[in-house]
């Protein structure tokens, strides 16, 4: 027995060496974790739990049925993150490049597989060189079934891609699929056709960092939710989001101990909005003194910044939060925040995550730019995103919210559970200015009239009593009781129910 025992031992060595010695070396020159690495710092020590580590590939075209390793490209398996169930599988560029064959593709759909049956988070981490060319169309196969599984476990399952290296052609299509991409600064890159065949098509000349590196898929085309600058940390936050995730869409939130007092005040915030109402001041400054302990996991920072969106906690059970940035293009709604915001809206009611918004937003951005980039149909996802929404919805309005803004950003008529509303908040169709030009235009050359006329306005309409008279605002709270009336609003909602019309599914503004 103990030389079949020896033989394992060997057996194992020898998968766990990958490419072998010089090719994990040049990783690590790269800056690069390898595969075993990633996973052994992503999962609670010692919960990893290795499948098919024996697997090969099955083809002989091209010498290859000669050149075969143990695990065939790809580590897969499940553990635990701070004690909760985790799939997770790694491409290893040490072994072929981490290219992806048919044997390597049933890899992953066979974790994508018990990822859903056991209804767990999955988790890739990405870094290969695209499908293996020496097997031509099975290759091809492979990439389908694991794409037809991204579908299926979408919305049931929390689906997260790290990119830690190249991720070219088919692969890329996969995580852009799941539910959030993260990738490494420098070292990662995203792309459906690389630098050189770009040159060959277009004839332009252009670098796979220009082309698909973290900062442009961060900043301009927003795949990617966020990046990192390395492996270790890149690792290090995916167990903090975890952590802040439901495991499927049944399971509802996890509940976490908070030593932050959800009746506390904070008597900062009355003075957080200026007197002036065109002068900015920083709406994280207000989420940070809302969530339990400061806590907070921003998605997307640094695309459409008029937008704030992300995870935190509310007495030890998460919220996403949904928040115009003043800082920003004074928080207006453009193409690229409503959609930023609709997607993550779709998410965390997908996932049962309660949503808190918080609003002061002057309207949606003017411009032939935006109207010809389609602004009225982006417009259309953020408001089509909350009206179907069916998760507890809680809304602050801080200071402005005018036109069609104002509805779009979880106000009552489109489905709001509780709205709030401080003092300073400003419910109109417009600012007052350009209400009193329009409304007392024959007077536009009489300076103290349309002083005067404004004065009236700002009483009569830009009061939050107007909209509370009328039941559109629940309450106007004092700024320092905030963090307490929206933890009792969650609480009072954590057993809402809504029945929604059968249909097979609805036909989003894409």
């Amino acid at each position: 027995m103990k030389h079949i025992l020896d033989e394992l031992d060997q057996r194992r060595a020898n998968a766990r060496l990958g490419g072998g010695e010089k090719r994990i070396a040049a990783q690590h020159k790269r800056g690069k974790l390898t595969a075993r690495e990633r996973i052994e710092l992503l999962l609670d020590s010692g919960s990893f739990e290795e499948f098919d580590t024996f697997v090969e590939h099955r083809c002989a075209d091209f010498g290859m049925e000669a050149n075969k390793i143990p695990g065939d490209g790809v580590v897969t398996g499940w553990g635990t993150v701070n004690g909760r169930q985790v799939f997770v599988f790694a491409k290893d560029f040490t072994v072929f490049g981490g290219s992806l064959s048919e044997a390597h593709a049933a890899k992953i759909t066979k974790i994508q597989d018990m990822a859903l049956k056991t209804r767990s988070p999955i988790i890739g981490l990405f870094d290969a060189g695209g499908a293996r060319i020496q097997e031509g169309v099975a290759a091809l196969g492979g990439y389908g079934e694991v794409f037809k599984r991204n579908v299926t476990a979408s919305g049931v399952i929390p689906q997260i891609s790290l990119i830690m290296g190249p991720c070219a052609g088919g692969d890329v299509y996969s995580p852009a699929m799941t539910d959030f991409i993260f990738m490494v600064r420098d070292t990662s890159y995203m792309f459906v056709t690389g630098p050189d065949v770009v040159k060959t098509v277009t004839n332009e000349t252009v670098t796979a960092e220009e082309l698909g590196g973290a900062k442009v898929h961060t900043s301009k085309s927003s795949v990617a939710d966020g990046a990192f600058d390395n492996d270790v940390e890149a690792l290090l936050q995916m167990r903090r989001l975890i952590d802040f995730l439901p495991a499927n869409n049944q399971s509802g939130v996890p509940q976490w101990p908070s030593f932050d007092d959800g009746e506390r005040l904070d008597a900062s915030l009355d003075t957080l909005v200026p007197d002036n109402p065109n002068k900015p001041y920083d709406i994280k400054e207000l989420i940070g003194k809302v969530v339990d302990e400061g806590d907070f996991f921003e998605i997307q920072a640094a695309f459409a910044g008029n937008i704030v969106t992300g995870f935190g906690r509310v007495e030890g059970r998460t919220v996403g939060i949904v928040a115009n940035q003043p800082m920003v293009l004074a928080g207006v709604l453009d193409s690229d925040a409503s959609r930023k915001a609709a997607r993550f809206v779709r998410f965390c009611d997908a996932f049962e995550i309660p949503i808190l918004t918080l609003v002061d937003v002057p309207g949606f951005l003017p411009g032939t730019a935006q109207e010809y980039g389609g602004l009225i149909k982006h417009g259309a996802k953020l408001l089509f995103a909350y009206s179907q929404a069916t998760v507890p919805l809680v809304t602050v309005i801080t200071r402005k919210a005018f036109g069609g803004a104002y509805d779009v950003m979880a106000s009552k008529h489109v489905g709001g559970d509780v709205n709030y509303a401080w003092p300073t908040a400003q419910i109109a169709v417009m600012g007052a200015k350009g209400a009193v030009e329009i409304i007392f235009r024959a007077d536009i050359d009489d300076p103290e009239k349309i002083a005067a006329r404004t004065k009236e306005y700002e009483a009569r309409f830009l009061s939050p009593f107007v909209a509370a008279e009328r039941g559109y605002i629940d309450e106007v709270i004092a700024p320092r009781s905030t963090r307490k009336r929206i933890a009792r609003a969650l609480a009072m909602l954590r057993s809402k129910h809504v029945e929604t019309p059968a249909k097979k599914h609805d036909n989003l503004p894409l």
